[in-house]
């Protein structure tokens, strides 16, 4: 299985959107609401080119967002079923080596909710450190964030 990180198509809009929807990446993100068609096809026409698709064995999986040197990515819950874990790894190794190699960054962080344990976990595991926490409103409620980040 080869994992791959590739630059988002257009074709690939109406793909994500599901993933994005599913009830436990919702629950996660800085945006919980259930993003409609249009709001996700304005925020694409706005984004796209920051967005990367990931692969596993030639089939999109996943998400990958770049914003200068902050990130965030999920993942096709339902589609992935038991491989979700494994999934969330290789997603993260191959971003973490995109970001150094092929954007060339010095640093790379982002937000995460401090109740996504398995995140943070997760972001520990490849190197990522808490420089901070703060307040943040998310769809009007008043939640914990870390920002992690790691260099180089």
């Amino acid at each position: 299985m080869t994992p791959v990180l590739r630059p988002a198509r257009d074709t690939d809009r109406d793909l994500v959107l599901p993933w994005r929807n599913h009830p436990s990446v919702r629950a996660v993100s800085l945006t919980t609401h259930e993003i409609r068609p249009a709001e996700h096809a304005a925020w694409w026409a706005r984004r796209g080119g920051d967005v990367l698709i990931y692969e596993e064995d030639g089939v999109p999986a996943g998400v990958v967002i770049f914003n200068g040197s902050a990130w965030s990515f999920y993942l096709d819950v339902e589609g992935l079923g038991p491989r979700l874990l494994p999934a969330w790894m290789r997603l993260e190794r191959e971003a973490v080596e995109y970001a150094f190699g092929t954007l060339g960054l010095a640093t790379l962080g982002g937000e995460t909710l401090a109740d996504n344990k398995q995140v943070l976990a997760l972001h520990r595991r490849f190197g990522f450190r808490e420089t901070r926490r703060y307040e943040r409103l998310v769809d009007g409620v008043p939640k914990t964030v870390v920002w992690t980040e790691r260099s180089r």
